[in-house]
């Protein structure tokens, strides 16, 4: 979550108040909840755009909070024995595991669905 400083106070309208009990409203205070396994929609594809060629296997479309992402990246990746990050919604495994993932996240109850070449 991004810090919270002066300047996004001015965003609100309210610069200062003499109030003691004025609390500055965030609009980026709400955190995501994650859809239940059978509810998710996510796409398995292959990648190699800006990686100097090397292929990676990109896991897009999970609705949720950044833990539960990072969570389900965790286990494909200790699963396909490689390395791989998971951010912005996205969860990238280093290789061409996409039959392998689409398999994995059906036995974990996801509807996983092969998208590309």
């Amino acid at each position: 979550m991004a810090k919270k400083n002066k300047r996004d106070r001015g965003r609100s309208g309210v610069v200062y108040s003499t109030n003691s009990d004025y609390g500055y409203e965030y609009e980026d205070d709400f955190e995501e909840e994650t859809l239940p396994a059978g509810e998710q929609r996510l796409k398995v594809m292959l990648d190699k755009k800006s990686r100097g060629g090397k292929q990676v296997t990109l896991v897009e479309g999970f609705i949720g909070t950044e833990d539960d992402l990072k969570d389900l990246g965790k286990m494909l990746k200790s699963k396909c024995g490689v390395g791989g990050s998971a951010k912005n919604g996205e969860i990238l495994i280093q290789g061409d595991f996409r039959d392998k993932m689409v398999q994995l996240l059906a036995a974990a109850g996801y509807n996983a669905k092969k998208v590309g070449g």
